[in-house]
């Protein structure tokens, strides 16, 4: 067995031969069966989903500018590339700017790959981009090396894309080709969370009242054994029952169980698994409303370690993935996406950056105001006097 299949089979793809080409499909959508679970499946962890929702809608949010370099190495930005007017309009006539992005990057948290078809027109200009779940692909290497993306439809039909045809965001990769998700490099620590949380489920389903023995004094049939057993159970198991007296019959005893979830430590294992998984996406556990160990003074350092750590990286990926795939080979032109646009949410540190921008003469009153969405100042038209010009 080679060192790609043993990837694959790590990553939860198998690789078919056929002539002189090799693919992977996926096994089941998601994970993979390596991490034990789907992705929809892990998405039941809050966890998870908050983890995969703050990072997603973060980055779906922030503005995108599309600049042209020059010559002599000035950025230009550029209003009027196609990009712009995608990100404006709405990646295609079923989802918007924020929507494709989100999925696309909801899909790469979840199973180490976000697959969308770029959409041209007749005259090869980009149109927009359709999101493709990767549990609908099989990849392909051909015998030059390069990938083909094989996209089935959901109704038999597959059609077949080329590098280029495509913008495929991928986490890190054990082979250079195959994104494998981080869920899946932690199954262990994902299906201890998961173990946490059904047990915690099932002690709740059964009134959250630790099971017990019953004890009858006499041998029983097996009828008789299965009547008491059901009986037992339609009127003491489930949490519409908890509370209810048991009345019990020709000497039979209930003896309780002596384990509690404090002696299992269950809710410190859960505020555990909450740490864990936060760790695996590289998220503060205040973003995801985890509190427990919070103060002021990491709470105002949460966001600025989150959007360093977490989205910055996330950001520069899907930046060099659009230069790579959507614009031309050695062309002009890249795409940034302007973290910045986090300081909306705290006026005091975005007008001192202005303030200190302004003083040292980085930006001007009118860019300021492009920045944040006002017109330009009408000629003719004074500054108010700030206080030391009083």
């Amino acid at each position: 067995m080679g060192l790609i299949q043993r990837i694959a089979d790590l990553v939860g793809y198998e690789k078919r031969e056929a002539g002189n080409l090799a693919s992977w499909s996926a096994l089941a959508p998601g994970i993979g069966y390596y991490a034990g679970m789907s992705a929809r499946a892990a998405e039941n962890l809050s966890t998870v989903l908050g983890c995969v929702n703050a990072i997603a809608t973060a980055l779906a949010y922030v503005p995108v500018v599309v600049y042209r370099r020059e010559s002599d190495g000035v950025r230009v930005e550029v209003t009027s590339h196609p990009l712009c007017r995608i990100v404006r309009s709405g990646a295609n006539d079923q989802m918007t700017w924020p929507d494709f992005l989100e999925h696309l990057i909801a899909s790469t948290l979840l199973t180490g790959n976000g697959l969308a078809v770029i959409l041209r027109g007749g005259n090869g200009q980009l149109s927009g981009f359709r999101y493709v779940p990767w549990g609908m692909v099989t990849v392909a290497e051909l015998s030059s090396g390069r990938l083909a993306y094989d996209v089935s439809d959901g109704r038999g039909n597959t059609r077949r894309y080329l590098e280029g045809e495509v913008l495929h965001l991928r986490d890190r990769t054990d082979d250079g080709k195959i994104g494998r998700s981080r869920l899946s490099r932690a199954a262990d620590t994902v299906n201890g969370v998961q173990a946490a949380n059904t047990h915690a489920w099932a002690f709740l389903n059964n009134g959250a009242f630790p099971s017990g023995v019953l004890e009858h004094p006499e041998r029983m049939s097996t009828e008789a054994y299965e009547r008491l057993r059901t009986a037992w159970n339609q009127r003491h198991s489930g949490p519409e029952n908890a509370g209810k007296t048991p009345i019990l019959e020709e000497g039979a005893k209930w003896n309780s169980s002596q384990i509690s979830p404090e002696d299992t430590e269950l809710l410190e294992t859960r505020k555990f698994g909450v740490i864990e998984l936060c760790r695996l996406f590289q998220v503060p556990p205040p973003i995801v409303q985890a509190y427990e160990n919070n103060t002021f003074t990491n709470a105002s350092q949460a966001g600025l370690w989150f959007g360093t750590f977490c989205l910055s990286p996330w950001a520069r990926k899907i930046e060099a993935e659009f230069i790579r795939s959507v614009f031309p080979s050695a062309g002009p032109y890249e795409m940034e996406l302007d973290l910045s646009g986090f300081l909306r949410g705290d006026p005091e540190t975005r007008w001192n950056a202005h303030k200190i921008a302004i003083e040292t003469g980085v930006l001007d009153a009118d860019e300021v105001r492009q920045i944040e969405g006002w017109n330009p100042r009408k000629v003719g038209t004074a500054a108010p006097k700030t206080d030391e010009a009083q």
